[in-house]
């Protein structure tokens, strides 16, 4: 094929782009004045916009005073607590299937733990470069708020009603979701963590409900950031208990080796899920980089965060698999001594309990906001506030005690939803708002990133959607 044919199917395919994909000619110039922002993209609070200029950011503290007279009282987080809960976010409960995801993968998996960290923190940051374009003095102007800003603002040539909803409706169901999954894990470590007590699994889940009703009260960022940091501990003291159990078993590591060729494709998708979706954060990250006291600080944070939890994550994975082999079990933990593996089910049920309210919060925030519309200052707004709560929470707990072959479902909501909100939006919608300010290099990482995150969803499915038919075949 001729240069100049190579030329014109370039053009054509560019033209193609900017024309039915690409988000709009504001950002097409990439410099554009903040007042036809303002009308594109809705209305911007005026103290957002100044509290988003790189020149504002270090006078920005809790209480601003906007230009139109308004008073923002919006409380905000240190770089430091922002850290705590994106660590929170991706030091889950998740890292307790590392080793055997491990083992599934062989050498590969050592890859996938440092690659996978790098991805999400890169999708992480381009998903937050979204909210922004530059205005007429080439600074950075924060024009949306929210993960369904950037959807509406992407679809609006194409579904100007449905993109938001759509992101909505998956941020809502993959944080529902996850709070079932903490409190299923709740439950079935207070049975047996506490055997001693002869408590039912319904007791337990009437106990952690109770515990978790003061999550109905939390009001800003700065509480869920507390809770964040003893979550983290939490994780940390289970980290290095298995660290040093397995670093006194280490006259046994020489008999351990990792698989070079991996075999069994069904385990390799597991694997390469389980280790993926341990890196997930994307769907906290716009309320979290909007309530930081310096936004500057965003994407160093997101380095650090990610970079700690790559070194933890893989000698965690390492050690553990060098210690047990071909035994190591799905969670870690049930390869531990009966008396150890008690003080670490407790570790677990304490972070479990404190992780729950960072996903409700973010959900009870998302329909209270984008799909209800309620606004803090309207008459009654406490008590729909409470009621949405409750009512929330009541959900969760209903849905844990009743929704058959819950792994299963869970599998199946991360394969569809997290995928898509942790690699495939995030890469889709960098590359429609960004296109003309990226260079190559930068269109074909994203275009990396978009072909693997559909191709985790789709295998995915298949592959909860096999389990599922065969647990079904066995019942």
């Amino acid at each position: 094929m001729s240069h100049f044919q190579l030329s014109w199917v370039k053009t054509c395919a560019e033209g193609l782009w900017m024309k039915r994909f690409h988000a709009g000619a504001e950002e097409n110039r990439g410099l554009v004045v903040r007042d036809e922002l303002a009308h594109t993209y809705g209305d911007v609070c005026r103290c957002e916009s100044q509290a988003s200029s790189p020149e504002s950011l270090a006078a920005f503290h809790t209480d601003v005073s906007c230009e139109d007279g308004t008073h923002s009282t919006r409380p905000k987080i240190t770089t430091w607590e922002a850290g705590w809960n994106v660590t929170s976010a991706i030091q889950g409960i998740f890292v307790l299937g590392l080793p055997y995801a491990l083992l599934q993968s062989g050498y590969v998996g050592l890859l996938l733990l440092v690659l996978a960290a790098f991805i999400c923190s890169y999708t992480g940051k381009i998903l937050v470069s979204c909210l922004y374009e530059e205005d007429e003095n080439g600074h950075s102007v924060r024009v949306r708020r929210t993960y369904e800003d950037i959807a509406t603002a992407c679809c609006r040539h194409m579904c100007p009603y449905i993109g938001g909803k759509v992101v909505n409706a998956a941020q809502v169901v993959e944080l529902v979701m996850t709070c079932i999954l903490y409190l299923v894990v709740s439950s079935n470590l207070m049975c047996h963590s506490l055997f001693f007590l002869s408590l039912t699994p319904a007791t337990c889940s009437a106990i952690t409900f109770l515990i978790l009703v003061p999550c109905m009260l939390i009001r800003d960022l700065r509480v869920l950031s507390r809770l964040s940091l003893f979550c983290s501990l939490a994780q940390f003291l289970i980290t290095f208990i298995v660290i040093g159990y397995c670093l006194r078993q280490s006259s046994q590591w020489a008999s351990r080796r990792l698989s070079a060729v991996v075999v069994d494709f069904d385990g390799f998708q597991v694997a390469v899920g389980v280790i993926i979706f341990s890196y997930t954060s994307q769907i906290y990250l716009p309320t979290l980089e909007e309530s930081m006291t310096d936004r500057l600080d965003f994407n160093s944070m997101i380095d650090w965060t990610h970079i700690l939890a790559c070194v933890l994550k893989t000698a965690f994975s390492v050690v553990a698999f060098l210690t047990w082999g071909e035994e190591t079990k799905e969670v870690i933990t049930d390869n531990l001594p009966t008396a150890l593996r008690m003080v670490v089910n407790l570790c677990l049920l304490a972070k479990a309990l404190l992780s729950y309210p960072l996903p409700f919060y973010a959900a009870a925030e998302i329909l209270q906001t984008g799909v209800l519309k309620l606004s803090p200052s309207a008459e009654g707004s406490e008590r729909g506030t409470l009621l949405l709560r409750g009512s929330l929470l009541l959900l969760t707990l209903i849905m844990a005690l009743c929704v058959p072959h819950f792994s299963l479902l869970m599998g199946l909501t991360g394969s569809v939803t997290g995928a898509a909100m942790t690699l495939l939006l995030p890469a889709l919608f960098h590359l429609q708002l960004k296109w003309t300010q990226l260079d190559v290099s930068r269109r074909v990482l994203d275009l990396l990133i978009l072909l693997l995150g559909c191709f985790c969803s789709i295998s995915g499915v298949i592959c909860s959607i096999k389990g599922m038919i065969t647990a079904f075949e066995d019942k």
